[in-house]
Formats: C-alpha cells, sequence, structure tokens
C-alpha cells in the first residue's frame, strides 16, 4: 500500500458524514414522538368534563353520565386540527321493558317507531352548529341511540354532549303512554317530572 493509498484510506473512516448525523438525526423519529402526542387526550378536555358536574369519568376517554337514570356515556378522542370529536350514546329500555302489564306487539311496534322519529329530530338542542346523523337501534329490550360531534371548544363539546343525553331522556318521557304499570327507571322519571311540572304523555 503507498502512502497515498493510506491517506485515502484515514480520510475515508474519519469522514463518514452518514455514520456521525445518524443518531443525531432522526427526523422520523421525533416526528413519531409528536404523533404519539398528538393521538392523546388533550387534559383540557378531562377539565371540561370535571367543571361541568354532570359526568364522572370511566377510564381515561369515557365519561358516564349522573344526571340520567338512563346509561349515558360519552366518548372523547382527539380529532384533526385541534378539534375533540365526541361520541354520545344513550341506552333507554322498551316499552315492554319497563312495564309491569303485557304490551301488544303491535302497540311496541309504533311505541319504537314514533321514539326514533323523534329523537332524530335533534335540531336546535345544542349550542354549537353541528349536523346529526344520529344512530338509532333496536333490541328486544335496549334502544341504543348514538349521535356524532367534533368541537375546538371543549366546554361547549361537553355541554353539547350533556344536552343531546338529557334530549334523548326528555323525549323518552315524552313518549310514555298512559295506562300502563310502570316500573324503574321510568316510576322515578315520571314522579320527578310531575313534581317539575314538565307534562308528559301519561
Amino acid at each position: 500500500m503507498t502512502d497515498s493509498d493510506s491517506s485515502d484510506s484515514g480520510s475515508a473512516d474519519s469522514n463518514l458524514p452518514n455514520s456521525g448525523s445518524a443518531d443525531s438525526n432522526l427526523p422520523n423519529s421525533g416526528s413519531a414522538d409528536n404523533d404519539s402526542a398528538d393521538s392523546s387526550l388533550p387534559d383540557r378536555v378531562r377539565r371540561a368534563f370535571a367543571d361541568h358536574g354532570s359526568f364522572e369519568p370511566d377510564g381515561d376517554t369515557v365519561w358516564i353520565s349522573e344526571t340520567t337514570p338512563f346509561d349515558g356515556a360519552v366518548r372523547a378522542e382527539p380529532g384533526t386540527e385541534g378539534r375533540i370529536r365526541f361520541s354520545v350514546t344513550v341506552r333507554v329500555p322498551t316499552l315492554s321493558a319497563v312495564t309491569a302489564d303485557e304490551v301488544a306487539d303491535v302497540v311496541e311496534a309504533g311505541w319504537a317507531e314514533t321514539f326514533e322519529l323523534r329523537v332524530v329530530d335533534v335540531g336546535g338542542v345544542t349550542r354549537g352548529d353541528h349536523e346529526f346523523e344520529p344512530t338509532v337501534s333496536i333490541g328486544d329490550d335496549e334502544i341504543v341511540v348514538s349521535f356524532e360531534l367534533t368541537d375546538i371548544n371543549e366546554r361547549r363539546g361537553v355541554d353539547d354532549a350533556g344536552a343531546l343525553i338529557n334530549f334523548v331522556e326528555g323525549t323518552y318521557v315524552q313518549g310514555v303512554i298512559p295506562g300502563y304499570e310502570y316500573t324503574e327507571p321510568v316510576t322515578d322519571i315520571l314522579s320527578a317530572a310531575r313534581r317539575q311540572g314538565t307534562g308528559g304523555a301519561f
């Protein structure tokens, strides 16, 4: 090997920009960390639920409504451009599930159809300007009503989620058919409605 060859070999080892920068310049690694941070729910959302006073946390991203005797839950997830996506689910019993009397199939079907028509007509209930596409799933003993909304204002979003849960409860109460002997939780709802003078079909 000549002296020049030896010099070339030494410079090759000492001038390897890719080797020296591999550990210090990893934009993809930093990007992954940022993506992970963006996928977590901001603390401001948790504070909004806590300050609202109507919800209790059930895990990291789900809150349960404490103001309705029905099963009302809200899942909050990060959306795009700082928005928060709220998934609202309310489970209510069918008519026959809360009556001590037997309910004819035709009455049950008509009641469920009317409830569905009313509960999807959700215009004007929320503070935010949302276009809802509610889904209603009718089972043997339970009806599941679901709404989706997104809002960059987390407090308005929490308010609207609570309003949707209250709307479903109110719609249910308005559709109660008189003449049946009801069981809980409907008896409690009707008693509270009478005390408050809200009326309803009972």
